[in-house]
């Protein structure tokens, strides 16, 4: 067996209409679907220009305590060409970022981390 791709990345979200318009206005992904389950509303997004990186948020619809049962989501990083000038866009958005830019310790880039809508940590990556 070969893996080929990580195919998404799935987000537990407070509220889906909330969390689509963040991820399009604040960090320009486009809608690809949304789906109702009855039990789950579900968004598959992706990059713009790039259909083949995708995001799923899922919004329970039913009373769970919590739903994310299948493990936990760390973070989700989005790679950048000029980190310094995308920190700067995000801010006049109205994000915050708790830190200084550093260099991450694995790859030796440039990389910053901020919070989404939800609370999730969100990392930016230099490439």
């Amino acid at each position: 067996m070969a893996i080929k791709k990580i195919e998404h990345t799935a987000i537990i979200v407070e509220n889906l209409d909330e969390s689509i318009a963040f991820y399009e206005k604040i960090l320009n992904f486009k809608v690809r679907t949304t789906v109702n389950t009855d039990k789950r509303k579900l968004g598959f997004l992706h990059v713009q220009n790039q259909p083949n990186v995708e995001i799923e948020l899922i919004e329970e619809l039913t009373d769970v305590k919590k739903p994310a049962t299948n493990g936990v989501f760390d973070h989700l990083a989005f790679a950048v060409d000029n980190l310094e000038k995308t920190i700067e866009e995000l801010e006049a958005k109205g994000i915050e970022f708790p830190e200084p830019p550093r260099i991450s310790a694995a790859s030796g880039d440039k990389t910053i981390f901020f919070k989404g809508i939800n609370g999730e940590l969100l990392q930016l990556i230099e490439r």
